[in-house]
């Protein structure tokens, strides 16, 4: 049996990634969101790949739950940062947000 190219393994990984944070985004089932997030990571450990910057701010760090501003996340913007607080661990994301500014 012969086995696929190392880029076509990525290209399906990262196409399966999207499918489920978008089917995660969809559903109003927290524990079946949290599923997908926990498939997605074992997708992208498998294949070797980074998690796309767009889906990684979409979970939890500390817990791995997926995020929904309002129902489990509060989102803020303080001293230059955006901060992600999960209300199920009680955990923060610090993230820089990029200034305009031209030194």
């Amino acid at each position: 049996m012969k086995r696929r190219p190392k880029k076509q393994i990525k290209e399906i990984a990262k196409k399966r990634i999207k499918e489920l944070f978008a089917e995660a985004e969809k559903t109003k089932d927290q524990e079946l969101s949290n599923r997908y997030v926990e498939l997605a990571r074992k997708i992208a450990g498998k294949a070797r790949i980074w998690m796309p910057r767009e889906f990684k701010r979409r979970f939890c760090k500390h817990c791995y739950s997926y995020l929904k501003s309002g129902k489990n996340a509060r989102i803020r913007t303080r001293a230059g940062r955006l901060v992600i607080y999960c209300l199920k661990c009680k955990k923060y994301a610090r993230i820089p947000l990029k200034s305009n500014k031209k030194t």
